[in-house]
């Protein structure tokens, strides 16, 4: 189980980081809010998509084509904390060095849309822990759906 969560978990790791720091990289300044929130979100789910092949390759190939819902979420689980990892450094190497003024930026754009309220402090490191919780959270709902697919006894 231990090899099959880094195979996967580290592509899923290497994939989110990748397109996690495109989307930052080139997104931010080209399309609007939302446009870049549909993309932060594509870009998570396409690098969850290795919970599905983790689980299937384990099932499939180590483990006689059976696997339990249990070990099927616990595999899942554990690939979505290396897939949140890649994308909470991503998003912490952008808002800490490439463009530091990011959540002042963001701050004014909330101001001048009238969305004050929603202003809070964030720093690059609970922006890094944030995206981390929410990776992960997303990847056990996604290894919930793949463990009751793939689950044989």
């Amino acid at each position: 189980m231990k090899q099959t969560v880094l195979k996967y978990g580290l592509y899923g790791l290497l994939t989110g980081f990748v397109i996690f720091t495109i989307h930052l990289v080139v997104g931010i300044n080209k399309f609007d809010d939302s446009t870049n929130e549909i993309l932060g979100y594509i870009s998570i789910f396409l690098s969850l998509s290795f919970i599905y092949f983790g689980i299937k390759h384990y099932r499939d190939h180590l483990n006689n084509g059976l696997i339990t819902l249990g070990k099927a979420i616990l595999i899942g689980v554990l690939i979505s904390i290396l897939v949140g990892l890649g994308i909470a450094i991503a998003d912490f190497i952008y808002t800490k060095f490439v463009n530091p003024s990011f959540f002042s930026d963001y701050e004014k754009t909330l101001v001048d849309q009238g969305r004050a309220d929603e202003i809070f402090e964030m720093t690059s490191t609970t922006a890094a822990l944030f995206m981390l919780v929410l990776v992960t959270i997303i990847g056990f709902i996604i290894s919930l759906i793949s463990a009751l697919i793939l689950q044989r006894k």
